[in-house]
């Protein structure tokens, strides 16, 4: 496997560079950030349809920086700092473990007071040098689309919690035995979990700023699938324990002309440290499965690429508001249901089934898809009927 993204430039072009950017982070990063893309193409083609207003707010001008808004830069800065700081005077340290070292108290008080200092003095002089004699109320418009970078912001931070949140109810017993490494380890996200609390949280805000809900869930469709796709490459690359079970039986032959590792895969030098020791191998990631296991985070990737393509050709001539969306969800769903039958996973008892938490939250969803459809469907018919009158 691939730990660092580096391991990957290294693989492929036979160069011997050493960047500590993990490459399970760097998929996730990039998954925000396409997504995020997708979603600003989709806020400015729906306000050319008139689907979404122009948002009008009203800012204060040419007032100094408050104090508030100055204790609230310079905490930002101070944590910041703090952190720079000692990746600079700690980078080996902190290029073992990146994750770990943010997450840790490991820092360096010097540089959190220097930027803190400097992001206080600048906003000072930034604001007086815009102050008027008489601060006035100014409005402004907005567009939809000028939002996406908050929206990213949002479903990032709420996301992470949520899945991670989701991940430690999955797994309360590793919770219980290891708290402060539970939540604060970057591996163990729950795809689910970060889906409902980020989709949310997003909602929250678009209500805030007057966005249409409906319209929004549409714009987002597309790139939800293709960041929950390339989501799943960040697991296959690391190694980080979403993978199927064991699969020891042979390829079969309608698949011979695809790769093995496609049908199943050892995983050796994984994340997490599963499975039997490499001989030789030195440096921390030195195990590889005993036995083979499906990927399924690689069939993840490849099936929700199939759905954004066609997600994404569909979206134009769906004009029905909420009906994209509502498809989403069905496929989504059915698609992580049929897939958790190859997945580790923790089975529940529930009324004399088992099941796992992320095959009862697929059913949820195909459920709420399908009354989705129907519901839309429905109001937009009605619509239709009222306008012939």
């Amino acid at each position: 496997m691939f730990p660092q993204i580096t391991d990957i430039l290294n693989y492929l072009f036979g160069t011997h560079l050493s960047l500590p950017i993990q490459s399970y982070g760097f998929f996730v990063a990039l998954s925000f950030l396409i997504g995020a893309y997708t979603i600003q193409l989709e806020l400015k083609r729906k306000e050319k349809q008139g689907k979404l207003k122009v948002i009008t707010k009203k800012a204060l001008v040419g007032a100094p920086a408050s104090i508030m808004e100055l204790i609230v830069v310079g905490l930002s800065g101070f944590v910041v700092g703090y952190k720079l700081g000692g990746i600079v005077l700690e980078y080996t340290l902190f290029a073992d473990n990146p994750q770990n070292y943010i997450f840790s108290s490991h820092g360096n008080l010097i540089g959190a007071f220097i930027l803190a200092a400097v992001l206080v003095v600048w906003r000072y002089y930034s604001k007086k040098k815009e102050q008027l004699p008489e601060p006035k109320w100014e409005e402004t418009d907005i567009h939809p689309y000028q939002l996406t970078g908050n929206i990213l912001i949002i479903s990032a931070v709420s996301g992470l919690l949520g899945a991670k949140i989701f991940h430690n109810l999955e797994n309360i017993n590793e919770l219980i035995s290891d708290p402060m490494g539970s939540i604060f380890s970057f591996m163990g996200l729950t795809f689910y979990g970060g889906l409902i609390v980020g989709t949310l949280s997003v909602l929250w805000y678009a209500r805030r700023n007057n966005i249409s809900i409906i319209e929004l869930l549409d714009a987002s469709t597309p790139g939800i699938m293709i960041s929950y796709g390339i989501g799943r490459m960040g697991c296959m690359t690391a190694g980080d324990g979403c993978w199927g079970v064991a699969n020891l039986n042979p390829k079969p032959e309608w698949l011979a002309w695809l790769p093995d590792w496609m049908w199943s895969f050892n995983f050796p030098h994984n994340v997490i440290g599963e499975g039997m020791p490499i001989d030789p191998c030195t440096g921390k990631f030195c195990t590889i499965l005993e036995h083979p296991v499906y990927p399924t985070s690689f069939y993840d990737f490849i099936l929700c690429t199939i759905f954004f393509i066609i997600l994404w050709s569909i979206r134009k001539k769906i004009n029905i508001p909420g009906m994209l969306f509502s498809i989403m969800l069905i496929i989504m769903g059915t698609q992580r249901f049929l897939m958790e039958k190859i997945r580790v996973n923790n089975k529940y008892h529930f009324i004399g089934i088992e099941t796992t938490q992320a095959e009862m939250i697929s059913i949820l969803i195909i459920i709420l898809g399908i009354i989705g459809c129907i519901f839309f469907y429905k109001r937009a018919k009605k619509y239709h009927q009222k306008d012939l009158l």
